[in-house]
Formats: C-alpha cells, sequence, structure tokens
C-alpha cells in the first residue's frame, strides 16, 4: 500500500448490489480506502485479510440470502461490533420503516440513512462519524471512564481495586455493550502491570484457524504464507496483560492449550517443539452464560474453572438509574465540545422517558443517542417526542392469554423455578428453556413471524427476544413486514 493510501481511512461497504456499490466505490475511493463485500460471509472473510479493522462501516440490511429481510443486517451488525467495539457503522438501507432503523441503532449503528441519498450526503455522514472516532480515540480514557455512583458501580469499582493487583486471571461478564472492555483495561492500568503491554484480542473477530498462531506465534514454514518467524500474543504481552475478549468464541482444540498456559506459562509457537514461558496475566470477558457453555459441552469446565478465579458482573444500564443521568452529561458534554457547538438539553418530560428507557444496547447505545441528539439538537432543549423519535420502544399492552398484562419473562421465570424447585431430579435450565421456547413459538404463531409484534406479547423488548430466538434456533418467520 503506497503512503497515500495509508493516509486515508479504511472504510468497509456491505451491499448485495452491485450498482451501489461500484457508484460508492467511485465516489468515496477518493477519500477512503474502500473494501466492499456482498454478505454476511464475504464480509468475515475480507475482515480477516486485512491488518486491522476498517475505522467505518456502511451496510446494507438486507443481505443474502434473505435480501427482503433486515436479519442478516442486524447480525452484521451484531458481528461487526463484536470485531471492533470502536468502529462505527452506518446503515443505508431501502428497509427504512421507522422499528428497522430504531432496532440497528439500538444494535450499535451510529446512524441510519434511507435509499436512495445523494452519495455527496453520504460522504459528509462518513467524514462525520471518522471525526467522531478521532476524537473519542484522542480523549482516551477520559471519554471511557466508568461513569456512575450506584451500588452497582460502586461494586464493580471496589471489585476492580480488590483484583486489580492479584496475578490471577479475571474472568468479566456482562452483556454486549455494557463495558466490558473498560474494565478489563481499569484492572490493566489499577494494576503492578501498568507499565508493561496491555494486548487485547477478540476471539469472535478472528478465523479459528488464525487463533492460534496469533496468540502463540508460529515459526518460519509452519503453515503457508509463514515466510518469516513471529512471536504471538503472549510472548509479546510479556509481563504485562492479554485480555481475551468474547473467550466463549475459543475453539474447543485451543481451550487445553489455554489452559497450559494458565496452569504453568508454557506454550509453544506453531512448527516447534520448544516451550516458552510467558508470565502475561490472563484477563478474559464473555457475553455468553459459560456456565450454560460447560453443560452444553462447548467449553472446557477445567478452563471455565480457572479463568473464573475472580469474577466481575458487569451490571446492564436498566438496572442502574440515575447513572443514566451521568452518562448523559458525560457524553453530551463530550461531543458538544468536539463538535464545537452548545449541550442540548432534556426537557422534564424527556428526561423522565431516559430515566424510563431500559438501553438495551447498554452504554454504547446510550453514546450513540447522545452523538445524534447533538448533531440535531445543539444548543436546544430536547423534547420528550423528538426523544422517542431514537429510541427502540417497545410497550408492553398486550399479555398471552392466562397471563397478567404486566408479567414479562423475568416473572414468568421466577413462578417457573418456584414450581419446579418441589421436583427433585428435573434439569431446571432445560426445562425452563423449553417453557419459554414454547411461549416465544406460540406468540410467533399468533403474530405470523412479526418479531416486534411477538416482543409486545411476551412483554419482552424486541432485542431480547431476537436474542433468544438466535439461542435456541426458532424460526421467526418474516420479522416487521
Amino acid at each position: 500500500m503506497d503512503t497515500a493510501a495509508r493516509s486515508k481511512p479504511d472504510l468497509l461497504i456491505v451491499d448485495d448490489d452491485p450498482l451501489i456499490t461500484d457508484t460508492l466505490n467511485f465516489v468515496l475511493s477518493r477519500d477512503f480506502n474502500v473494501y466492499v463485500a456482498e454478505s454476511r460471509e464475504q464480509m468475515k472473510s475480507l475482515l480477516r485479510q486485512l491488518e486491522a479493522a476498517p475505522k467505518l462501516a456502511l451496510v446494507d440490511l438486507g443481505l443474502p440470502p434473505t435480501p427482503h429481510r433486515p436479519d442478516e443486517g442486524f447480525k452484521l451488525i451484531a458481528e461487526l461490533i463484536a470485531y471492533s467495539p470502536t468502529i462505527k457503522i452506518l446503515v443505508l438501507s431501502g428497509q427504512s420503516d421507522e422499528t428497522n432503523a430504531k432496532h440497528a441503532r439500538t444494535l450499535g449503528a451510529i446512524d441510519f440513512i434511507a435509499k436512495p441519498c445523494e452519495p455527496a450526503v453520504i460522504k459528509a455522514q462518513l467524514t462525520k462519524a471518522l471525526e467522531i472516532t478521532t476524537a473519542e480515540l484522542g480523549a482516551a480514557p477520559e471519554v471511557s471512564k466508568l461513569i456512575g455512583a450506584s451500588m452497582q458501580m460502586e461494586k464493580l469499582r471496589e471489585q476492580i481495586a480488590q483484583y486489580a493487583s492479584a496475578p490471577f486471571p479475571v474472568l468479566i461478564e456482562g452483556e454486549s455493550g455494557s463495558g466490558k472492555e473498560l474494565v478489563a483495561a481499569s484492572l490493566h492500568s489499577r494494576s503492578g502491570r501498568a507499565a508493561k503491554p496491555y494486548l487485547a484480542l477478540n476471539c469472535a473477530a478472528i478465523s479459528p484457524t488464525l487463533v492460534e498462531p496469533t496468540l502463540f506465534g508460529y515459526a518460519k514454514g509452519a503453515f503457508t504464507g509463514a515466510t518469516t518467524s513471529r512471536s504471538g500474543y503472549f510472548e509479546d504481552a510479556s509481563d504485562g496483560t492479554l485480555f481475551l475478549d468474547e473467550i466463549g468464541e475459543l475453539p474447543l482444540e485451543l481451550q487445553a492449550k489455554l489452559l497450559r498456559v494458565l496452569e504453568n506459562g508454557e506454550y509453544q509457537r506453531v512448527g516447534e517443539t520448544q516451550s516458552r514461558k510467558s508470565n502475561a496475566r490472563v484477563i478474559a470477558a464473555t457475553n455468553r452464560d459459560l456456565r450454560q457453555e460447560v453443560r452444553g459441552g462447548r467449553f472446557r469446565a477445567d478452563l471455565y474453572h480457572r479463568l473464573s478465579v475472580f469474577t466481575i458482573g458487569v451490571p446492564p444500564l436498566r438496572d442502574l438509574g440515575e447513572d443514566k443521568r451521568m452518562l448523559l452529561d458525560h457524553f453530551s458534554a463530550f461531543y458538544a465540545q468536539q463538535a464545537g457547538c452548545e449541550r442540548f438539553a432534556l426537557d422534564k418530560r424527556a428526561l423522565r422517558s431516559w430515566l424510563d428507557y431500559g438501553f438495551p444496547g447498554n452504554v454504547r447505545e446510550l453514546r450513540n443517542i447522545v452523538i445524534r441528539l447533538t448533531t440535531k439538537h445543539a444548543g436546544q432543549e430536547v423534547t420528550s417526542e423528538q426523544l422517542q423519535a431514537e429510541l427502540d420502544l417497545e410497550s408492553v399492552d398486550v399479555a398471552l392469554p392466562g397471563l397478567a398484562p404486566a408479567q414479562d419473562f423475568k416473572t414468568l421465570q421466577e413462578a417457573a423455578r418456584k414450581h419446579l424447585q418441589l421436583q427433585k431430579n428435573f434439569n431446571l435450565d432445560m426445562t425452563l428453556q423449553q417453557w419459554e421456547r414454547g411461549y416465544v413459538e406460540a406468540a410467533l404463531a399468533i403474530t405470523h413471524g412479526n418479531l416486534s409484534q411477538a416482543a409486545r406479547l411476551l412483554g419482552i423488548h424486541r432485542t431480547t427476544l431476537y436474542s433468544r430466538i438466535q439461542n435456541y434456533g426458532t424460526q421467526d418467520g418474516e420479522s416487521d413486514k
């Protein structure tokens, strides 16, 4: 790559319409290094070939194999965020009804652009997103610090202080967007290893065949393309910290090798027989329930117990009450300063809506909402109606037959647990999942596969329903017709 190309930011475009991708490539390649993929699978293959994650992504929702539904696009957004939490995603789609737009933003997209759209407008949006990324990276760690005064956040800070200096592994559990990577960075910065290297690897963002050479390094000639020897993350981290994000995605065959490093510090480069030693401290994170993964045979029990010497649970934003106001103040001040404009303010009704909203996308969703409000309403007072246009609200106004209108999944699960405690020799988790799946399938049948209506019927958020469907493979028919 020449010097001029290196100076341009990388942009990933995912769209199955060659007319659109060719046009955008022609217009945007003057200012960006453009990489094009036609599907989610092509995108994953392309990302594995790049040395670094693109700073920007412009993606469609309707992608093969279901181009007339938004499902693939939603999955792609979630995977891109997992691959690179700092990437700024703009959705460019003809499936532009408000429900799809809000859900895409909840999953992590910074904004939504309806097709058709002038290339100049798209370029301006991408440039603005790039400026935001540059400001965030330049302000770290100030913009990325842990914000909140709730009991849950105080407990989180106490755990970080308590575990930071210990040499043992830490397992960080929490939902996507809740800030697990910030907790890992805080553990390192508050430890005696703070001056040593801090390396992070997302296990979900790398090809399974590349995980082993990336972690342990490889010898010259170990495989096709290995023209020189190269060290891995364990060697490069040395006496510092190695953060393994999305540890639940680590292939089973590599879990035994990771366990060996955790037990005695020993590993081998791919293609070598010589044992090497690493003193790196391992911090792992997951948004999966690893206990359930162990029961399902997808994660080694001995590795789980080794990783979870200390466990930190990052609370979801919906449980943090007034911390939502503190995060609002923090991010609105930062992004107004970055944009060179006055801060917006919420009126009383809008603030009440803000505090009542569940933020299914957690802090990432909150931050992106603040960015959009700063752009649209700088120096203004935002009304409740204006705020709700940015929120992925799903009102609970319908109940399943036989359930009280306000009854939701948590209530249902609690009732099931109490009932099943009276029955011995039952597999509780399996039974609960069967009950839950039955309700989901019934709701989808009643609503003819409409996710939003089914979520209202069940009394849960659309994002939660979508996650449950992915977990146990329920066929959801056509989403949001």
